[in-house]
């Protein structure tokens, strides 16, 4: 959004400087991307006069001039047609930057004869396109800056431009009196009345216009307009085309330009139609598809279905909203004009716009919204604007539908200003703020003005008391502590189990993987997934369709993409949560690691050798130990199928409370999810971990026995399907306070054992705590052990 300071003052009584208008800008939220400022561009130019010109002996179209300048009187040499005696013009002496020509001034011989400076064309200092001579002025005192002698006689040639960049947000400050009413807001001037018109119809409008009832809804809210016989159209008045120009826009016609000069004054779009180029009524439908239209532009547009569009009873002369059609434009023998302002949907813009591919001032504004209220008060303004300097005479207006009503109100709490942002502001000054900004206050109300499509709720009003106050007085402050001393630790117990285990995974040398919570329907069901509670309504990609069961499938899809690529050993882990089904808390944390291929590079001394389930198993019990996971836990079987049915283990406390399961991956599900070669794992549940009866910022003390330990070796002869952890686990049993430990160490088959029976030694140690075991206490616990074991197993004591 583009601007100059004259036209700020149009609407706002101030005499603050480009930079402080900037400056506040910026910290309004209407940040200022540039600032083009001719008068610091044409400081260093000066008024001469030409004292004499002579004809260059060597060149026809070239003189010599002696012009008086504040440094005396200098040579130039000219080639302008206008060169002569007694002219005033601007000089730029040697060392002078000329923008129009880009060129830093110096002195030179041209036909063997000295210039020492240059005299110059309005197109060489970037006042206009004007090349055909050097400036003459009408007056000016010889050494005078040019800057000055413009800001006196010609202002508008060294208004300064401010741009702006607009939020998606802020449609009103697409508006010059938008903008300066967020500056006179901050107390940077004083707001000039609205201008006003009230126009008297002197005959009733000859072009009717309807809006068919398919477009009234989410495409033409109100379509206003009037007829205006007998203007003159033609080249608009300087100061609207200086205007104009400084923002960029080329002016065309006087109908034209005053359209353009109320998109930028008050972010109000309107269009002119060429009423005798108009065939009958005009009507509001959507289109059908097919239809084309030659646009103001002079390109083709053709239509999809259902696009709003204006048309005659010859057919379509103009797309809502967006842009007008060539065949009814108005030119400079337009007579008699229809002048049309309407307020349209804004999605139903965006959809049309981007689907034409047009981008014009028209849709950027109508798109992001505009002041519904003052729709039809713009359209006496620029008829007002017509009439003053195209003549003519106006009609009755017309209307079709009913603008909208916008209105809206929401309780201003003075206290959330402090309790939303931080910033201690009275309520007097909130509530000027919101008055000076337009909002009307009734009691605790505060009603939302019509061109401010953003406020949407209380916490946008805080938003706006805040940012007129200036965000940039907003000081940090500690948080106040709640009593005295160490604040209680503020995360729970499993975010601290997260924490560790996500460490201590780390320190084991696994990379950490986060994978998306989605995964296909095939991975989801080869982990006990994939049913309808987990599958996503819009699944961004068919391979992500279904909450994930496991963290398994993520980690080996990862491992086969960097087995593709031929990195073939590998440690990754997540920590993450897994889904049970759709709804809220059917959820829980996991920890999965997963080892594939070998546990170091192939050396000569034989020390690299492939992961097993071993592996996975004490890197499993040392992130258990890590998170406080109980020292003494059972391996049992029965882990889901997904899992080697012979070589995995879950380690529980109790056969329903499963902390962890690790061993090697079914080769079915490798094979499925395009993992090579065998791969280890393991899974935790942190939740599944007890949580300590004593909860204490210390640790414990190490509790270490003086007293000598004592182990014993059993061999017992059982049948070969008895599992070596039913032995383990029996023996145990016999004494949980004393026995500290037991281990296989042995297993023998064949021989006089018999067929179907095996040999299985263990070791159990026994550590005192009190006194020091005697022989008949140990007696007593092995008989224990036996009994236990032998019951357990039906096996005998080997002799």
């Amino acid at each position: 959004m583009k601007f100059t300071l004259s036209w700020l003052k149009d609407h706002l009584e101030t005499t603050a400087s480009v930079a402080e208008i900037a400056e506040t800008l910026t910290d309004l939220g209407l940040e200022v991307e540039d600032i083009s400022d001719p008068a610091a561009r044409l400081g260093d130019f000066t008024i001469g006069k030409v004292v004499s010109a002579e004809k260059h002996p060597d060149a026809d179209k070239l003189r010599v001039c002696q012009v008086a300048t504040d440094a005396g009187e200098t040579q130039i040499i000219c080639g302008a047609p206008n060169a002569r005696e007694g002219i005033t013009v601007v000089i730029a002496k040697p060392g002078v930057y000329v923008p129009g020509i880009d060129t830093t001034i110096g002195v030179g011989k041209i036909r063997g004869i000295e210039s020492h400076g240059m005299m110059c064309s309005e197109r060489e200092m970037e006042l206009s396109e004007e090349h055909d001579g050097i400036i003459e002025l009408p007056s000016g005192e010889v050494g005078e800056r040019f800057v000055d002698w413009l800001a006196e006689n010609d202002p508008s040639k060294v208004d300064p431009v401010i741009e702006i960049a607009i939020t998606p947000n802020r449609p009103d400050a697409l508006g010059v009196r938008g903008i300066a009413l967020d500056l006179a807001a901050r107390g940077l001037g004083t707001m000039k009345p609205a201008p006003t018109a009230g126009i008297e119809g002197q005959f009733a409008c000859p072009i009717k216009v309807t809006i068919d009832e398919d477009a009234a809804t989410g495409g033409c809210e109100v379509f206003g307009g009037r007829l205006i016989r007998d203007v003159q159209n033609g080249p608009s008045p300087a100061w609207l085309q200086d205007r104009l120009r400084a923002i960029g826009l080329r002016p065309i016609s006087r109908l034209v330009d005053i359209t353009n000069f109320f998109t930028y004054d008050r972010n109000r779009p309107l269009h002119v139609f060429d009423a005798d180029k108009v065939t009958g009524d005009l009507r509001v439908h959507r289109s059908k598809g097919g239809e084309t239209l030659t646009g103001l532009d002079e390109k083709d547009y053709t239509f999809g279905p259902g696009q709003v569009v204006i048309s005659d009873e010859t057919g379509i002369e103009s797309i809502g909203g967006i842009m007008g059609g060539l065949a009814t434009g108005c030119t400079e023998e337009t007579v008699n004009v229809f002048l049309e302002a309407a307020v349209w949907d804004h999605i139903q813009i965006a959809t049309t716009g981007r689907a034409l591919k047009i981008n014009s001032d028209a849709r950027y504004r109508n798109e992001r919204g505009i002041d519904p209220a003052f729709n039809m008060e713009a359209l006496d303004l620029a008829t007002q604007m017509i009439l003053d300097l195209c003549g003519g005479e106006p009609s009755n207006r017309i209307m079709a539908g009913k603008v909208p009503d916008v209105s809206r109100a929401y309780k201003l709490d003075p206290a959330r200003v402090q309790s939303l942002v931080g910033m201690d502001i009275p309520e007097s000054e909130q509530r000027q703020t919101l008055t000076a900004l337009g909002f009307k206050l009734e009691g605790n109300m505060a009603h939302v003005p019509s061109w401010r499509p953003d406020i949407q709720g209380e916490a946008d009003l805080v938003e706006e008391v805040a940012r007129i106050a200036s965000l940039t007085k907003l000081k940090g402050r500690p948080m106040a502590r709640v009593g005295a001393g160490v604040p209680k630790p503020i995360l729970s117990p499993m975010q601290k189990r997260e924490q560790v285990a996500r460490r201590s995974m780390a320190a084991l040398g696994y990379n950490e993987c986060v994978t998306y919570s989605f995964i296909d329907h095939g991975s989801a069901t080869l982990f006990g997934g994939g049913d309808a509670s987990t599958m996503l309504a819009n699944p961004i990609s068919s391979e992500m369709s279904h909450m994930r069961p496991d963290l398994l499938p993520g980690l080996l899809q990862a491992a086969a993409r960097n087995q593709a690529r031929g990195i073939m050993d590998l440690a990754l882990f997540e920590v993450g949560h897994a889904f049970d089904g759709g709804e809220p808390g059917e959820q829980h944390l996991q920890v999965c690691g997963v080892l594939i291929g070998r546990s170091g590079p192939k050396d000569v001394h034989g020390t690299s050798r492939a992961v097993d389930l071993y592996d996975a198993k004490a890197d499993a019990e040392a992130v258990l130990a890590a998170i406080g996971a109980p020292a003494k836990a059972q391996i049992l079987r029965g882990a889901p199928d997904w899992w080697h049915p012979g070589r995995h283990g879950m380690v529980c406390l109790g056969p329903k409370k499963v902390m962890a399961v690790f061993g090697e991956l079914h080769p079915k599900v490798l094979r499925a999810m395009d993992v090579k070669g065998s791969a280890v794992a393991f899974t935790l549940w942190p939740a599944e971990v007890p949580l300590p009866r004593k909860s204490s910022a210390t640790r414990g003390a190490m509790a270490i026995s003086d007293l000598q330990a004592v182990e014993r070796d059993f061999a017992f002869v059982v049948d070969q399907e008895v599992e070596a952890l039913t032995l383990v686990n029996a023996a145990a049993g016999a004494d949980k306070a004393l026995i500290e430990d037991v281990r296989i160490f042995d297993e023998f088959i064949g021989g006089t054992l018999g067929e179907g029976k095996k040999s299985l030694a263990m070791t159990v140690r026994l550590q005192p705590r009190d006194t020091t075991l005697k022989e008949a206490d140990i007696e007593a616990v092995s008989a224990r052990i036996i009994d236990k074991v032998t019951k357990a197993t039906g096996g005998t004591l080997r002799g």
